[in-house]
Parts: structure tokens; C-alpha cells; sequence
């Protein structure tokens, strides 16, 4: 669900428990810029997380994708991705999934080594999109 107001800024909303909880929104699109929250591999609808990370990944980008969409914006117009995971054992198998989402649109990127707030989590990735 999303939620525009008369600014122009539009606010998108996965229905994540944790949006309310913690004062955010999973996107925040303002004119030509879509800002899309650190997401986790989180099948919110379920509120189920899956044990690898690929899937997590999968899952993340899907929900990444769904919030762009709601925004008028695609997963073409990402401009920028932060990838956080648990263990950097786990970048192939992170790489191997945003290599096929993002293969051709080539944003810039960054991958980290850190903890994440709950330890099913094992890979966070947010995206900043441009309207061009």
C-alpha cells in the first residue's frame, strides 16, 4: 500500500510489521528518486524467512522490485545497491542472484560484512533508483 502525499513524496508500504514498529517506510520515491529501505529475505506476507541466503536474497529482491513498482519506478531504474550479509562466505551465492537481476543494468554497488538485527537474517539489500 502506498501513500502519497501533496508534496509529491509517495510512501510505499510492504505491510512488514517492522515498518510500523521502527518509523519507516520500504520506499520513499520523491520526483526522479525512489529510495528503497534495507530489505531482508522476509516473505512478508507469511512473516517466513527461508534458511539460505540465495533464497533470502531472491526474496528480498522481489520485495525490492514490488516497492519500486508501487512507486511507478522499475528494477531498470536502480542506480545504486548496498548489500549487507552475515558472513562473507555467503557472496557467491549472494552474487549468483544479483548478477541475474542486475547483470545488464549494472548499478553501483557495495557488499558488506556485518550483523543484522535477527539472526535468521543472513542478507539485507537496499536500492536507490533514478527516473531518467
Amino acid at each position: 500500500m502506498s501513500d502519497r502525499k501533496d508534496t509529491g513524496r509517495r510512501l510505499v508500504s510492504t505491510g512488514s510489521p517492522f515498518e510500523r514498529q521502527a518509523g519507516y517506510s520500504r520506499a520513499v520515491a520523491d520526483g526522479p528518486w525512489c529510495l528503497v529501505s534495507g530489505t531482508t529475505g522476509y516473505d512478508y506476507a507469511a512473516m517466513t524467512m527461508p534458511g539460505d541466503v540465495g533464497a533470502q536474497a531472491e526474496n528480498a529482491l522481489r520485495t525490492i522490485e514490488a516497492a519500486l513498482s508501487e512507486a511507478g519506478f522499475s528494477m531498470t531504474d536502480v542506480v545504486r545497491v548496498r548489500t549487507i550479509v552475515t558472513d562473507a562466505a555467503f557472496q557467491d551465492a549472494v552474487f549468483a542472484v544479483t548478477g541475474r537481476w542486475f547483470g545488464e543494468i549494472r548499478p553501483a554497488a557495495t557488499l558488506l560484512v556485518a550483523g543484522l538485527i535477527r539472526p535468521e537474517m543472513k542478507v539485507e539489500i537496499e536500492a536507490t533508483a533514478f527516473r531518467r
